[in-house]
């Protein structure tokens, strides 16, 4: 399992970082732009929020939203540094460190008590819905999305073992 988590969050920077491109060449003022910036913030505190937890760290987030939203310039930065130490993290971890059990507290001021790698997970998972949504926004607005999918990132990352030596 160990692998495949390393592999999703190199996935996972990938992705974001085809996604923010793409949204830097529609510009601030796109009608796309401010709501990929709600969408892809909420994900990146989210990841920040989780990223204590993981260590067993306080954090100074009260919800998982902003009131005050970043400019898509801010956020890609924060983005791709988060995405960066999220590699480096999990590259880390081994198998007992990913079944250790982690009790924490949401926001909203609830008792959580998940694992390393079920946290992993969902950091995954919620990060791919999120997305979605830009995506979504984006297809809406007649604009094309990034080309973002796990499938299309093996094939890039991947390309010798993939027979695409030309990729």
């Amino acid at each position: 399992m160990h692998d495949i988590v390393k592999r999703l969050f190199r996935y996972k920077a990938w992705a974001n970082d085809e996604l923010l491109t793409a949204l830097a060449k529609l510009g601030d003022e796109a009608p796309v732009t401010n709501l990929a910036i709600k969408a892809l913030s909420h994900g990146h505190v989210v990841d920040r929020i989780f990223a204590a937890h993981l260590r067993r760290r306080d954090h100074a987030y009260t919800s998982a939203n902003l009131s005050q939203m970043p400019t898509l310039k801010d956020l890609s930065t924060d983005i791709r540094t988060s995405d960066r130490e999220y590699v480096d993290y999990v590259s880390a971890l081994d198998g007992d460190q990913l079944a250790e059990r982690i009790d924490f507290t949401f926001t909203d001021g609830a008792p959580g008590c998940m694992s390393r790698e079920e946290m992993l997970m969902h950091l995954i998972t919620h990060g791919v819905g999120h997305r979605g949504q830009v995506s979504a926004v984006m297809l809406l607005n007649a604009v094309a999305p990034a080309n973002d999918g796990f499938a299309t990132y093996l094939h890039k990352a991947e390309a010798l073992t993939r027979g695409r030596a030309g990729s």
